[in-house]
Parts: C-alpha cells; structure tokens; sequence
C-alpha cells in the first residue's frame, strides 16, 4: 500500500516557529526584563542614574568676586575637581552655582560651604530604560513593535505545544486561564 502525502503539519510548525521565534527574542526579552523591573521601582530609586548628595566646607574665599571665572577655579581648586565648566549662575549675593558635567555645586558664601550633588549613570540599566521607554524613537519603534508582535505569536504557538491532558485542552487551559485573569483582576482592583 501506497503512502500519500502528508497534509500540512501545523504542530511541526507551530514548534519550529515557537522555538526559532524564542531564540530570536532572547536579547530583547533581557532588555525589557531587566529595565521593566527598574521602572517598575522608579518610586524608590533612579533607575537611570546614581545621585549623590554632600556638603564640604570652603576656606580662604575673601577677596575673589562671587561668579568670575577666578572664583571659579578657586572653587574647584579646593574641592580637587578637574571636570569641564559647562556653566555658571550667580543665584543671589550669597549663593554661585557652577556646573560641571556630571556634578552641581552649590557655593554657600555666608556659610562658607558647598553643597555637592553628583549624576552618575547606571551602567546597564541606564541603556536598558533608554530602549525600553523608547527615548531614541525612529526605527527602534518599529523593532519594539515587531517584538510586540513576537511576544503575541510566542504566547499563542506555546499554548499549542503540548497535547492530551498536559496540553491547551487540559492543564494548559486551566493555566492559560489564570493567566489572563491576573491582569484583569489587577485592573478591577486598581483602574
């Protein structure tokens, strides 16, 4: 007896397709993972950059004008700083802020101190958030998209992977229903 052809096997493809579509969305699935995770906490913390705050005093400030560029370098002498000027604000009689590239200082005459804060970014995460929250926009808006859609044709080819009572019409289902129910049930709740 003769053996036909085989029709369309769409559970052969189903697997190809979920397994070759997993592997493509592996880089990508890292980087909104980790930056989802960070942005969720963003209430708690920077997720972009490392701030930190400090106070030192100043000596030997008589005699050098309030926001000349002599001030300036003193200032910056004392506090052993060699970052760049990008900038300078006389905010009061009392008050200079210089700005560097990554810190702003905050020269208190009357007390004779500065105040320090310093912007350091966070590697990894930073370039992470800046993907995720889609800050470049141009062409990375459409490889977002085309993710999106990944994550839709991954979600739907894995209910179909397995069969019986393990599959979508068994365990599967049971599964399958928790996890739409979840997000629905955080939308009554919170919405």
């Amino acid at each position: 007896m003769a053996r036909g052809k085989k029709g369309f096997q769409w559970r052969r493809w189903n697997i190809v397709i979920h397994r070759d579509l997993g592997y493509l969305c592996v880089g990508l699935t890292f980087v909104f993972a980790i930056s989802g995770i960070a942005v969720n906490h963003r209430a708690d913390w920077n997720p972009n950059f490392k701030i930190t705050h400090s106070t030192v005093p100043l000596t030997d400030l008589i005699g050098v004008e309030p926001g000349s560029q002599a001030f300036i370098d003193h200032v910056l002498a004392q506090l052993e700083l060699s970052e760049p000027v990008r900038g300078s604000f006389l905010r009061s009689p009392e008050e200079v802020d210089i700005f560097l590239e990554e810190t702003t200082i905050t020269v208190n005459l009357e007390r004779s101190e500065v105040a320090l804060e310093t912007i350091k970014g966070r590697p990894i995460l930073r370039e992470t958030n800046f993907l995720h929250l889609n800050e470049s926009k141009k062409w990375w808006t459409y490889m977002s998209d085309l993710y999106a859609v990944s994550l839709l044709l991954l979600a739907t080819t894995g209910m179909f992977m397995l069969k019986g009572k393990t599959g979508i019409k068994g365990r599967g289902a049971w599964l399958t229903a928790i996890g739409v129910a979840i997000p629905i049930a955080f939308l009554l709740l919170y919405f």
